[in-house]
C-alpha cells in the first residue's frame, strides 16, 4: 500500500494484550511510506503489565515511527487547527475510550485527537478491543458505527464460550481500513468470526 505523502495518526489505548499485535501494522504504515504520529493514553503512558512495560512499548513505539509520541492533552490539542492528520486510527480502542468517545468525553491525548479530527472532517478509525463489546458498550459502538466520519476496523467476538461480550477487532486489517477510510468507504465485511 502506497502511504506516499500521508501523516497517519497512530493513537494506542490500553488494551495492552493487543499491543504486540499492532506495532507490525505502524512499521507497515511507516514502510508504506507514511509519516506516522504516535499518540498513546496515560494508561500506556505509565502502565506496567503482563505484556510488557510502558517504557518498553513507548520505545518501539518511537524506534519504529520516528517521531516523539503525544502523550498529554495539550500536546494533542494543535492536531485541530493544523490539520495535520489524513486519518487518525485508535488501534486498540478499549471500551472505555469508545464509551468516552461516543459520549463527547475529552479527557485523554487520544480523545483529544479524535475531537480535532472529527472536527476537520477527516476519517477517524476504530479498532475496539473490548471485553464489553456486546454488553453495555454495544450501544456506544452503535453510536458511533452510525457517526460521520467514523469507520471501523473489522472486528468480531474473540472468546465466544469464555467472554461472549468480548470484541476484538481484526489488527492485521487495520492499514487497509484506513486506506478505505481515506476514500470515504467502511472496509467490508465490518462483522467478521474473530474466533482464535
Amino acid at each position: 500500500m502506497n502511504w506516499q505523502g500521508k501523516t497517519v495518526g497512530y493513537a494506542i489505548t490500553g488494551s495492552h494484550c493487543t499491543f504486540a499485535e499492532v506495532m507490525p501494522q505502524i512499521k507497515r504504515f511507516v514502510d508504506g511510506g507514511a509519516k506516522v504520529v504516535p499518540i498513546i493514553s496515560q494508561t500506556v503512558m505509565t502502565t506496567d503489565t503482563r505484556f510488557g512495560k510502558s517504557e518498553d512499548w513507548r520505545k518501539q513505539l518511537k524506534d519504529i515511527t520516528g517521531n516523539d509520541i503525544i502523550s498529554s492533552i495539550v500536546e494533542a490539542e494543535p492536531l485541530g487547527p493544523s490539520k495535520l492528520l489524513d486519518v487518525l486510527v485508535i488501534a486498540p480502542c478499549t471500551g472505555t475510550t469508545t464509551s468516552k468517545l461516543a459520549n463527547a468525553v475529552t479527557d485523554s491525548p487520544v480523545l483529544m485527537a479524535a475531537k480535532a479530527q472529527l472536527r476537520n472532517g477527516k476519517p477517524l478509525v476504530i479498532a475496539v478491543s473490548t471485553n464489553d463489546g456486546l454488553g453495555f458498550n454495544l450501544a456506544n459502538i452503535a453510536k458511533l458505527i452510525i457517526a460521520k466520519h467514523v469507520y471501523f476496523v473489522p472486528f468480531g467476538q474473540d472468546n465466544p464460550a469464555g467472554k461472549p461480550n468480548s470484541l476484538v477487532a481484526n489488527m492485521e486489517l487495520v492499514p487497509e481500513t484506513c486506506y478505505a477510510a481515506l476514500e470515504g468507504k467502511q472496509l467490508q465485511p465490518l462483522i467478521i468470526e474473530r474466533f482464535h
